[in-house]
């Protein structure tokens, strides 16, 4: 699969509200004015191309209209989950090879109706690698709810200035959406974002977590306006980790756009299990080991290039 990049102005009205619902409902008026900011800026349009050149669906706002939720043999394949974080266990002999971090502190966000708990081995195992990680300390993730990005913002305004440093952000499948935008919010307090399983682009309804979205935030997914810029990366290096084999969201739709500091990571996981996965972590760790100040892509060498597939690749089934 390969991609080519076009830039295009943005359109000068403002729309903070996001994907899955509004976002924008929780923001104090400096967050506000901080998102129109970033909202000036170029944004990426592209298209993904698979053999011959056949441009997708793409629209400048991201929307994708032609993607759609995994099938019942993916979703049904979301059980291999406890399997994962079993592999992740056998695994830590290995995974104590990951590269070691510099102190810095990581803020680690749960997916949809999850809570801090589900991060507890992620941030266990960052821990072990030296990193200060830290917990969202918002209870259950039920959505974008009044209040819920101002506190998420003060949240990593607190922590930059506990630590002085600038803050990490990983975010699980709907928190990496959180983690994606406090970025454009706050770029001066954050050195990196990864995401998991993330749906930031594409098509808000090719996901088999839609209606449980619904009834756990009490939000209806809105029109495409509310989402128009969600699809924008943040002016930080940002890192998509996904699969291919993702039973709930579509993985076209955590597939960004290539650009100097922006990155897809394929990894063989289940959406549920995926930050539980030793693939995952193993990545993670590479990519918090980065500089601060020089940051490069992922190496796909040597043992790594069969493990971790190049995500432009053709089909499925293609390594290389």
């Amino acid at each position: 699969m390969t991609g080519s990049l076009v830039f295009q102005r943005t359109a000068s009205a403002y729309s903070f509200p996001f994907i899955l619902g509004s976002f924008g409902r929780g923001l104090d008026g400096e967050a506000l004015k901080q998102r129109r900011l970033h909202n000036n800026k170029f944004a990426p349009t592209y298209q993904i191309t698979t053999g011959e050149t056949k441009e997708r669906n793409m629209q400048p706002d991201g929307f994708d209209e032609s993607i759609r939720a995994p099938g019942p043999f993916l979703l049904a394949l979301e059980w291999r989950a406890p399997w994962e974080y079993g592999a992740s266990i056998a695994s830590l002999p290995l995974l104590k090879t990951a590269a070691r971090g510099d102190g810095h502190p990581v803020l680690v966000f749960p997916g949809l109706a999850a809570s801090d708990f589900s991060t507890v081995p992620l941030r266990r195992f960052l821990k072990d690698r030296g990193y200060a990680p830290h917990r969202w300390r918002l209870g259950m993730n039920l959505g974008p709810r009044p209040g819920v990005i101002s506190a998420a913002l003060e949240r990593l305004r607190e922590l930059r200035a506990r630590h002085g440093r600038k803050v990490s952000l990983i975010g699980w499948s709907l928190g990496g959406v959180y983690a994606r935008e406090l970025a454009k919010l706050a770029p001066d307090d954050v050195r990196l974002v990864i995401t998991l399983g993330s749906p930031f682009t594409g098509n808000p309804k090719a996901t088999n977590a839609a209606r449980f979205y619904e009834l756990a935030s009490g939000q209806k997914l809105g029109d495409r306006h509310l989402y128009a810029d969600l699809h924008e990366a943040p002016p930080v290096p940002t890192t998509s980790i996904f699969s291919r084999t993702d039973g709930v969201v579509a993985w076209q739709c955590s597939v960004q756009a290539p650009g100097p500091q922006t990155e897809n990571i394929e990894v063989q996981a289940s959406h549920v299990g995926m930050g539980l996965n030793p693939m995952t972590w193993f990545a993670i760790a590479d990519r918090l080991a980065q500089p601060e100040d020089g940051w490069k892509p992922f190496e796909r060498s040597g043992l790594r290039k069969f493990l971790y597939r190049n995500p432009r690749r053709k089909n499925l089934f293609d390594i290389l």
